[in-house]
């Protein structure tokens, strides 16, 4: 008889843990839970899938929160020895709708208006600048 306990014992927990590894799973922190709400504007990848990937991203945000905004450039996809940068703008009149691929990025006449760069480097080093252009 405590041999039919046991096994029901040891079945009950691997279900809730399954149970629980399931919620876990689609309960994951995202870009939608972030106090401000962000707008990707435009972004570029190169088409190098077998070197240095970049990735670069023009965002508007309604609000300075420099935690928000470095959370948010944390939620950005990120490849092993690639780089990725997101520029951050408060106007959305000034936001370049296109990205150039080589430096500078972003238009000079765009670069006032930019409050803050998240960059991830090709070793995964995070850096964020508060007025970079300034």
């Amino acid at each position: 008889m405590s041999m039919r306990y046991l096994i029901y014992a040891i079945i009950s927990v691997v279900i809730i843990v399954m149970v629980w590894v399931t919620m876990e799973t689609f309960n994951q922190p995202g870009i939608n839970d972030l106090d401000v709400e962000f707008e990707e504007m435009a972004n570029y990848r190169n088409e190098n899938n077998t070197g240095p990937i970049l990735r670069v991203y023009t965002v508007y945000t309604p609000d300075t929160l420099w935690l928000e905004m470095k959370k948010y450039g944390d939620f950005m996809p990120h490849t092993k020895y690639g780089n990725t940068k997101v520029y951050f703008f408060d106007q959305k009149e000034f936001i370049p709708d296109q990205i150039n691929p080589a430096e500078p990025v972003i238009e000079s006449q765009f670069q006032k208006y930019c409050v803050g760069v998240y960059e991830k480097s090709a070793m995964g080093e995070v850096r964020f600048t508060r007025f970079p252009f300034r």
